[in-house]
């Protein structure tokens, strides 16, 4: 090959990270198809009837996925895939299992709807990773993003189609089809917190006053994030939604932090959270009634009947568990979507549960690893967001129902039941593998001019 010519890479390490990710994921599979056994034979002594079709279901879905990502961003994490398809399958099991009381009780079951959604979630996953071949594209649509959030946001208090479930004005009904637009706002949200702080952060970056150490940013650079409180107080007033306020202005805040390196950005955004948190609770009835739970749930056991009985489910679950199939958990209203971490934390006990925590920490852990190695600033910014985005949902919601603050209302990605969140976690994982094979993909090798083609070359001009 003549110098100054454009090398074909021989790198192998793509055959190697494919076997990876499909041991990775025959592991995970193992996992959730073992769960789903082992709740039948925990609750009858059975195998479970169905065992053949949902698990070969499942299979045959999470090997789609993994030949989508093979064959569309073979440099990706190899290890992302397979965490969020042994979730996906936990979930998937214990919702089965709930489903076997609320049967016994003829109530309404969910296992096969979540079968459902998990194959739209897989068909979103794919089709991310078609329409979106390169993530920088979308620093074009920042401030369309941005719109289209705010209408997603706005859309569940018009007349109609809004709906409000449990207190919460959160969802929109069209027909015989029930959707959470908030959730794919946070998607848009974090595109649009991205091209916008890409633009601005050196200007954000800049600091003001010194106090204590920190450098606090200036007065006039304090519009974004008091726009963004402002947007997140009227989450909560509005669609009295405490879960999606928390996670919309933290998410910003920690999006604010990276972009620019300021401490000062995070004691602002902490002064402002507790502030907002305050007036809230002194304003509204809803939020000092979720303080109120917090702080002492057994003061009224009937009104805060849902946090004792996930209480007593976890205290019933001691160390170890009582077994797949073999709890209560059905007595928690909301087993199935609210308080499914209850659920399994009675039938794994402290043990399983921590096991769960680790592996969502893994998940935040390669999205960050993918933040963190990505070449260009966009990119960068919406790993971070999307990694955070799912740090703060996992610890509003496991923190809620362990007392560890306001419970909030959120669901928990992958594991509980519900169509909006699952489907969107499934987009989200796929952007976030787009980005990390542009960030892991070799560039090409380039050998340098000798002196007589440099020579050549000067001739030529």
């Amino acid at each position: 090959m003549t110098a100054g010519a454009v090398e074909p890479s021989t790198d192998v390490v793509p055959r190697k990270r494919r076997g990876t990710e499909l041991f990775l994921l025959v592991l995970a599979l193992l996992v959730g198809v073992g769960a789903y056994v082992a709740v039948g034979i925990g609750y009858s002594g059975d195998v479970p009837a169905d065992v053949a079709w949902v698990a070969g279901g499942f299979v045959t879905l999470a090997l789609v996925a993994h030949v989508a990502v093979r064959l569309l961003a073979p440099y990706a994490d190899p290890v992302l895939l397979p965490l969020v398809a042994m979730l996906n399958g936990l979930g998937l099991a214990m919702i089965r299992r709930l489903d076997l009381d609320f049967a016994a009780a003829d109530q309404t079951t969910f296992a096969t709807q979540q079968m459902v959604w998990t194959l739209i979630g897989v068909i979103a996953f794919v089709a991310v990773l078609v329409v979106v071949p390169d993530h920088r594209r979308l620093q074009s649509f920042t401030y369309t993003l941005g719109l289209l959030a705010i209408v997603l946001l706005v859309l569940p208090l018009l007349p109609v189609i809004g709906q409000e479930i449990n207190g919460s004005r959160i969802w929109i009904r069209i027909g015989p089809l029930g959707f959470q637009p908030g959730e794919v706002a946070k998607i848009c949200l974090v595109v649009f917190f991205a091209g916008y702080l890409v633009v601005k952060r050196d200007a954000l970056a800049l600091a003001g006053r010194r106090f204590l150490g920190i450098d606090l940013p200036r007065g006039r650079d304090l519009g974004p994030i008091l726009t963004a409180w402002l947007v997140s107080l009227g989450v909560l007033v509005f669609q009295r939604d405490l879960g999606s306020s928390l996670l919309f202005f933290g998410l910003f805040v920690v999006m604010l932090y990276v972009a620019t390196e300021r401490v000062g950005w995070a004691v602002v955004g902490t002064l402002l959270f507790l502030g907002g948190a305050y007036f809230s609770y002194l304003t509204f009835g809803h939020v000092e009634a979720r303080v109120t739970g917090w702080l002492d749930p057994f003061s009224d056991t009937d009104a805060y009947y849902q946090i004792v009985q996930g209480l007593y489910g976890l205290g019933f679950g001691g160390l170890i568990g009582t077994g797949l199939g073999q709890g209560d958990p059905t007595l928690t209203p909301f087993s199935y979507s609210d308080f499914i971490v209850t659920s399994l934390g009675e039938e794994l006990g402290l043990t399983g549960l921590m096991a769960i925590i680790v592996v969502y920490g893994l998940v935040v852990e390669r999205g960050l690893r993918v933040a963190l190695l990505c070449r260009d600033a966009f990119g960068k910014l919406v790993a971070a967001g999307l990694a955070v985005s799912m740090a703060l949902q996992v610890f509003v919601v496991v923190g809620g129902v362990t007392r560890l603050i306001p419970l909030t209302g959120l669901t928990t990605p992958f594991l509980s039941y519900g169509g909006s969140s699952l489907v969107v976690n499934w987009a989200m994982v796929a952007l976030l593998l787009r980005i990390s094979h542009f960030t892991r993909e070799p560039q090409p090798l380039v050998t340098p001019l000798d002196a007589g083609d440099a020579t050549q070359v000067v001739r030529l001009r």
